[in-house]
């Protein structure tokens, strides 16, 4: 009986073995993909206002935009407005030519008619749709041009 117990334990161990051999060389099926990460540009100038307007003012924006968490991080830059800027956000969804609402307000930093804004937020799943079709605009107002002075689509350029 108790070479049958120590058969039974020697066996019992191998078979432990076996399955853990096995099990910690399965295929990890993780089911995260890896991020893909938009690349976002746009460059501002008056003739884009919706109506246009008259300016020497130009700007840019570079951004990215995580698809995975829906991440967006922005850096916009303008020069040579009529003034200082007095508002600017992002607008959407719109193609190039009509409007719409704001999306997100931007939080401005002036230096005479030359400013910046940078930031950080987390888009839901429609409107990082709409940014990466397109849909969105940034534009920057100033007491001259209340509806906006210059103004840019969103390009995704990855």
């Amino acid at each position: 009986m108790k070479k049958m117990f120590i058969f039974s334990g020697a066996i019992y161990c191998l078979l432990v073995l076996f399955f853990i051999s096995f099990s910690s060389c399965h295929k990890d099926n993780n089911s995260s993909t890896p991020p893909i990460i938009y690349k976002l540009s746009g460059n501002a100038t008056s003739d884009q206002e919706v109506p246009a307007v008259t300016t020497t003012g130009t700007g840019s924006l570079t951004g990215t935009l995580n698809n995975n968490t829906n991440a967006l991080h922005y850096n916009v830059t303008w020069t040579n407005l009529s003034g200082p800027a007095t508002a600017s956000h992002f607008h959407g969804p719109a193609t190039a030519g009509a409007n719409s609402g704001v999306v997100i307000p931007f939080t401005i930093v002036n230096s005479g008619n030359s400013g910046t804004a940078t930031g950080d937020t987390t888009l839901t799943d429609a409107q990082k749709a709409d940014v990466v079709a397109g849909k969105w605009y940034w534009n920057v107002h100033t007491a001259a041009h209340g509806g906006g002075e210059i103004r840019a689509q969103v390009i995704v350029t990855q």
